[in-house]
């Protein structure tokens, strides 16, 4: 989150696959605007919601059920400032979604959280931290 830091003032945000929403709700704790968490689980959802109550964050949140590669399939570039995901391994979804940023960059900021042995297409800012990487993709 701190590589990120600069540019989470009054940003939008979005949480692909955002489970219990923990980088989601962590960005509007450190001054982004409002958050939109894309998720596909029921049980994933009620625990973001309850988290999100715990917060008292709920006029600040939108939260979508569905498909993430699917909800960004239909955004404008630039639709939000700061996009963080976290998608599940090995079922190349972390590369579907750089592909997408790369045809339409939906936000000015994506980190995308993959495997080590995974490496995304365009991306120049990887950083890893044990068998994990983030990579991440910025406008210029």
């Amino acid at each position: 989150m701190s590589i990120v830091q600069g540019d989470l003032p009054d940003a939008r945000v979005l949480d692909l696959f955002a489970g219990s929403g923990a980088l989601g709700l962590e960005a509007l704790s450190r001054g982004a605007a409002a958050a939109t968490f894309v998720e596909v689980s029921g049980r994933a959802i009620a625990a973001l919601r309850q988290n999100v109550q715990t917060l008292d964050a709920s006029g600040r949140v939108t939260i979508q059920k569905g498909d993430a590669i699917r909800f960004v399939a239909r955004l404008e570039a630039r639709a939000y400032d700061v996009a963080f995901a976290d998608p599940p391994y090995r079922l190349g979804l972390a590369e579907q979604l750089a592909t997408r940023w790369l045809e339409s960059s939906f936000a000015s900021v994506l980190g995308i959280e993959h495997e080590k042995s995974v490496r995304l297409p365009g991306c120049k800012d990887r950083r890893a931290y044990g068998d994990t990487v983030v990579s991440f993709y910025r406008t210029s």
